[in-house]
């Protein structure tokens, strides 16, 4: 082998031990990571965004994945809040003289908590909420109950006056821990199709050398 072939094959020796590093500055800055501050961190998934309008299939059931227990103080704060004197949501001593023998949930919060727990798959990109309808509450909620939830697409149609968004009706089904269902109703909003509405913040972590001590 000639010294310049000993040379060439030394070169590319050497550039091919540089290749794997130069991947992973590209990978760190990308990630908006300075100098040595774990540039072998992938860049981030994003998580669940929610729907757009065109992802809204009639027939379509969403089982929103999270319960959540009602407390007293759910109970009584939000009776307070709202200005609503009825004791049969604070008062424990009257509501032991109903046939209840305990303080009721106020039906407001029921319908307040179900809807929440159906943002995520249902109206994380809302333009706007057009109004609920055949509000039914077939079973009581107590303090202490927990309650899970689910919505079907009853209606998803463009909007004629609106290109940017559609309408979408669900109809939202909220139930107890025994499978009790306490409320029911159907909703009627208006969502974003992809490319419109707000964007969600793209922010991201500046690794100065404090950050980097951090990693260590």
């Amino acid at each position: 082998m000639s010294d310049q072939q000993e040379r060439e094959q030394a070169r590319e020796q050497k550039r091919a031990q540089e290749r794997p590093q130069e991947r992973m500055r590209e990978r760190a800055q990308g990630c908006g990571v300075g100098e040595g501050a774990r540039p072998e961190r992938s860049e981030p998934t994003l998580s669940w965004q929610g729907r757009y309008f065109e992802d809204f299939t009639v027939g379509d059931v969403y089982r929103h994945p999270l319960g959540r227990t009602v407390t007293t103080t759910d109970n009584t704060w939000l009776t307070l809040l709202t200005q609503n004197t009825a004791p049969l949501h604070f008062d424990a001593h009257y509501a032991a003289q109903t046939e209840f023998g305990k303080p009721l949930v106020d039906s407001t919060f029921t319908l307040a908590l179900v809807t929440g727990q159906s943002v995520t798959d249902i109206s994380q990109h809302v333009m706007a909420n057009l109004g609920w309808d055949k509000v039914r509450l077939p079973h009581p909620v107590f303090e202490g109950d927990t309650l899970y939830s689910q919505s079907e697409v009853l209606l998803a149609r463009a909007s004629k006056s609106r290109p940017e968004v559609g309408v979408v009706t669900v109809r939202t089904v909220g139930f107890n821990q025994r499978g009790e269902v306490v409320i029911v109703f159907e909703r009627t909003l208006l969502v974003y199709r992809r490319g419109y509405g707000p964007g969600f913040a793209e922010v991201r972590p500046v690794w100065d050398e404090r950050s980097r001590k951090a990693l260590s």
